[in-house]
């Protein structure tokens, strides 16, 4: 008894099946953010020229 109940239970694979999704959400959650985080720096730089720019044309329109 004992020894059918612990060969069917090694022999159960539905929770590695669980466990690799799991790893898979993981993983392209780490993709996000690193996408995103750097994403991130890029957008603000570009902002930062657009604002310098309409700063700069602003400024020379009231001359």
């Amino acid at each position: 008894m004992f020894k059918t109940l612990m060969s069917n239970f090694l022999r159960d694979e539905s929770g590695a099946t669980a466990i690799e999704y799991g790893l898979i959400v993981a993983l392209v959650s780490v993709a996000a953010i690193v996408a995103l985080t750097t994403l991130g720096g890029s957008l603000n730089n570009i902002f930062s020229l657009i604002s310098s720019t309409l700063s700069t044309a602003a400024a020379a329109g009231k001359a």
